[in-house]
């Protein structure tokens, strides 16, 4: 199957709605049907502000969040008007992927 493959950038401490973004996206993916997503939690990271984030032993609010979906087209236009509707904002990678499932 063709699709996307699309990662939202985030941090811990990024809401909508009083949830972590992160959780937010992940649960929209669900209800919407699409067939799996993971949340990639990183150490350290920088925005295209050149800010440095990090996860710190005692706060993790600012720690780096990835969230990595595949979805077909039709499913990346829906997430995506759902996203805008929402006025969420994320940054966000596409790219075009081959996906399927073996055995």
């Amino acid at each position: 199957m063709n699709g996307y493959q699309i990662c939202f950038l985030t941090v811990q401490a990024h809401r909508h709605k009083g949830r972590p973004v992160a959780d937010w996206l992940m649960q929209v993916a669900k209800e919407m049907g699409l067939r799996g997503g993971t949340v990639i939690a990183a150490s350290e990271g920088f925005g295209a502000h050149g800010r440095l984030h990090a996860a710190h032993f005692f706060e993790l609010t600012d720690q780096p969040v990835e969230v990595v979906m595949v979805a077909t087209e039709e499913e990346a236009d829906r997430l995506f008007a759902r996203i805008r509707e929402e006025g969420v904002k994320v940054f966000y990678t596409k790219t075009p992927v081959e996906f399927g499932a073996l055995g």
